[in-house]
């Protein structure tokens, strides 16, 4: 009897405590609240609890329903039923009727998971994933990982994982079932906008080391222009984007273009470190609101902004601290945005450590933009609207073994591959999936250059080899009318 009072006095103090009061995401980091570096939530709670004793007693009679619910469950429930479960679950249950996905519960495996995403390298398919409207929805794939390098996209829902539905699931659930060791396989069913028929895609997972920024430099009209790439936002992120940017304008760069576009976010400090690298002192650098409306202004050191012009590349993946990064620049400093509308994430959580290695990550804040803008739900829209060639947006082809595409039928998946097809170069005549003569000669083309059979036909050999060529396009940044219009701008 002593071990149940004291799990009700546990369940107590957590329901009670947080009355008052994860893969696009961007949070503050808590690095703990003692002296040990360890937050004692049992202490924190009762310390809570006793300052809010008024909202306690009002409340007594709903949490006394959750304790009796707790107690009827362990001594009359079929089976028998660890504490740890109920307990668990009932922090999951608080957390689901906030209906904010990026609020969750995240038990020992997911928090040890969490940090290698954020300081050093993971395994499993590389793509962040979100809750929406109910549905797991791929907010961006990770840079060179095995989800981009099949064609996963922003807004793909994952509809099963193996056979076995996602629905019903927790973000968090979800993802465990997703992620997996390097080297083995998973099947993700996946629900893509536009796409009548659901795709199948198999992806072998593998190591996702987290390299955020890379760097390039391109000549066009005379002007050496710098290129810097932001994968993601990790605690490095500014001082490595600060330590290239230098080198760049020690070695005479005229323009510079920052592309997020697939950036799923990540440290807000990270993002507050590279906007102080560019808006001068006298213009905030974002603004910060509180539950109870209070907003504050944060500003940098900087006394003049860059001598020469930038440009942000943005995108349908870019979300959260990218966002932030995109809207402040033009915003604060007239910075020209350059290509698709962004995903609309405005909230900032904060990982609050329960003492025992779990974490509640939670939505404490929304962050606003240098002239306090909130683009929740909205997201960031360019200045300047390009979009990418249409073979950037087609989807991994689906055909069976045994199933063969020829002259004089019409498919989805035929004006598929035309549009891949046409990408890579070859004359398909017309991309509305209706398989014509000339259609069949490019697929000859393509047969004869890449040593495969020559039948004009497709078959799942010569799909598969299609596919790879234009993903492998994409990687390459073959036709990158985004970039290009960025270079445009800035060298005008």
């Amino acid at each position: 009897m002593k071990k149940r009072y004291g799990v009700i006095a546990l369940i107590l103090g957590v329901l009670l405590g947080t009355a008052g009061t994860f893969v696009g995401m961007i949070f503050f980091s808590n690095n703990g609240d003692s002296a040990d570096g360890e937050s004692n939530i049992q202490e924190r709670l009762l310390d809570q609890i006793m300052s809010q004793q008024t909202n306690i007693e009002d409340n007594l009679g709903d949490m006394t329903k959750v304790l009796e619910a707790y107690t009827l469950i362990q001594d009359m429930y079929v089976e028998d039923v660890e504490d740890k479960q109920l307990i668990e679950g009932a922090i999951q249950g608080m957390l689901l009727s906030l209906e904010d996905p990026y609020s969750v519960y995240l038990d020992q495996e997911a928090m040890e998971e969490f940090n290698q995403q954020i300081e050093s390298s993971f395994e499993g398919i590389g793509a962040e994933v979100s809750m929406v409207n109910g549905n797991v929805t791929i907010v961006s794939p990770i840079k060179d990982s095995p989800a981009e390098k099949v064609g996963l996209s922003p807004n793909d829902q994952v509809l099963t994982v193996d056979g076995e539905s996602l629905e019903g699931l927790s973000l968090q659930e979800a993802v465990n079932k997703i992620r997996g060791e390097k080297g083995s396989e998973v099947t993700l069913e996946i629900r893509r906008p536009g796409v009548d028929e659901p795709l199948q895609v198999n992806i072998v997972r593998d190591s996702i080391p987290v390299e955020t920024v890379y760097v390039d430099t391109v000549e066009q009209n005379g002007k050496k222009i710098g290129i810097i790439e932001l994968t993601s936002f990790s605690e490095t992120t500014a001082e490595e984007m600060k330590e290239e940017l230098e080198k760049m304008e020690n070695d005479g760069i005229e323009g510079l273009v920052i592309d997020v576009r697939g950036n799923p976010g990540g440290l807000l400090p990270a993002a507050e470190g590279i906007l102080e690298q560019f808006i001068p002192k006298d213009k905030p650098i974002l603004q910060m609101e509180d539950e109870n409306g209070k907003k504050t202004r944060y500003f940098s050191n900087l006394s003049d902004p860059k001598d020469y012009p930038v440009a942000v590349l943005i995108n349908e993946g870019s979300a959260s601290a990218s966002e932030i990064l995109a809207i402040s620049l033009k915003e604060a400093l007239d910075y020209e945005i350059v290509g698709e509308t962004t995903f609309g994430k405005g909230t900032v959580q904060q990982t609050l450590p329960m003492g025992d290695g779990s974490t509640i990550k939670l939505t404490r804040y929304k962050w606003l933009s240098s002239d306090g803008t909130f683009i929740d739900g909205k997201g960031v829209e360019p200045t300047v609207e390009q979009k990418m060639p249409e073979y950037y947006y087609t989807h991994p082809i689906q055909i069976e073994e045994d199933q063969v595409f020829a002259f004089n039928e019409t498919n989805p998946q035929i004006k598929n591959i035309q549009t891949m097809l046409d990408g890579l170069g070859y004359d398909v005549g017309r991309t509305d999936g209706y398989y014509n003569k000339e259609t069949e000669e490019a697929v000859k083309e393509f047969q004869e250059e890449h040593d495969l059979s020559v039948s004009g036909e497709i078959d799942k050999t010569t799909a598969e080899v299609i596919e790879t060529q234009i993903r492998e396009r994409i990687r390459e940044g073959e036709d990158d009318l985004q970039k290009e219009k960025a270079i445009e701008i800035l060298t005008k």
